[in-house]
């Protein structure tokens, strides 16, 4: 038996990764996936398909609440091992956040092989950039914008808070206030290794530049790391190795494990009084208030309560994880007030 990584094999290693394999309903989330956003684009108010670059695959669909801004603006970026899957699948994510007065955005991303690694990663800071040089248009407040985003989107989301944004565009540093990783990848070595890399097609260079792990994040923006108990040994280490390494860094880096969950049904988490779920609503808003209440030299700080009762977080029926995990965020910046 040859080891390829940490005491795997090759067929190992590739067991390790291979969530479709895993997670025998997995077919059966990504249906409730398509279905619940092809209903989300039917019912809510969106500008679809804008382009936010000169490839094909750069666009992004805004989803709009009711009111006057400017508002909150929350980005969302879909998984499929950066080379499968669309924005389509994951409209449905915007639905947990209009009723709070906050402005969604999804995005899409040209898909390996039609481009390399680097060049998607390049696309996601573009689209970025872009949602803060134009989130007037649609009533967002440029100085509010969190991410999330879920497997690969997990991923570029750590890429995206290690980004130095003055050098990328002259952008502020701290564009992104705050971000959130489901299930995410952030050594890219193991992905080198195993079966994945016969679509990425990754070298040991272009996998270490674009490990979270062996970078540091721009600022000290809050960072929360989500992962599924049921997900394997390798993405608990991913998760637990980012926030350890970004830690020494100074960032307030979270690592949470939600029990019982996998890599697909922890992206469509139900509340559940029962379960306990709604909780990590609170869990997540309170540790995120205390930092930006140590940030702030004013007063009036939203309390917590009106955080949850604002986002209505105990009532939802459709309130999956990525909600409970980034609403919390937009109360991140030390200049929200109590209004």
């Amino acid at each position: 038996m040859t080891l390829v990584f940490r005491g795997y094999d090759r067929k190992a290693l590739d067991r390790e990764y291979n969530n479709r394999e895993k997670v025998p309903a997995a077919q059966v989330w990504l249906a409730r996936y398509a279905r619940e956003s092809e209903r989300a684009r039917r019912e809510l108010t969106a500008r679809l398909d804008v382009a936010y670059g000169s490839h094909p695959g750069e666009t992004l669909d805004v989803f709009l609440p009711a009111g006057h801004g400017p508002k909150p603006v929350h980005v969302f970026i879909h998984g499929g091992y950066w080379h499968r899957l669309d924005k389509v699948d994951f409209s449905f994510v915007a639905r947990a956040f209009l009723p709070a007065g906050v402005a969604v955005v999804v995005i899409n991303y040209a898909l390996v092989p039609t481009v390399d690694l680097d060049e998607l990663v390049r696309q996601c800071r573009a689209s970025i950039a872009w949602v803060y040089r134009n989130a007037t248009s649609f009533d967002g407040d440029p100085d509010r914008i969190t991410i999330s985003g879920h497997s690969a989107g997990g991923h570029l989301v750590a890429m995206l808070m290690a980004t130095d944004w003055a050098a990328f565009g002259g952008l502020p540093p701290d564009l992104v206030k705050a971000g959130c990783g489901i299930s995410g990848l952030y050594d890219l070595d193991p992905i080198r290794l195993c079966y994945l890399n016969d679509v990425l097609g990754l070298t040991p260079a272009t996998a270490r530049r674009n490990s979270p792990v062996e970078l540091r994040p721009s600022t000290a923006r809050p960072a929360l790391i989500v992962v599924g108990s049921s997900e394997g040994p390798e993405y608990f280490r991913q998760s637990q190795d980012l926030v350890s390494a970004w830690r020494t860094h100074g960032a307030p880096c979270e690592l949470m494990s939600m029990a019982g969950h996998d890599h697909f049904s922890i992206a469509s988490l139900r509340a559940s009084r029962k379960s306990g779920d709604t909780h990590l609503a609170a869990w997540v808003s309170s540790r995120i208030l205390r930092r930006a209440a140590k940030r702030s030299e004013a007063a009036g700080i939203v309390e917590l309560t009106d955080v949850i009762r604002a986002n209505g977080l105990c009532e939802t029926r459709f309130g999956h994880v990525r909600a409970w995990a980034t609403s919390a965020f937009l109360r991140s910046a030390p200049h929200w007030r109590h209004r």
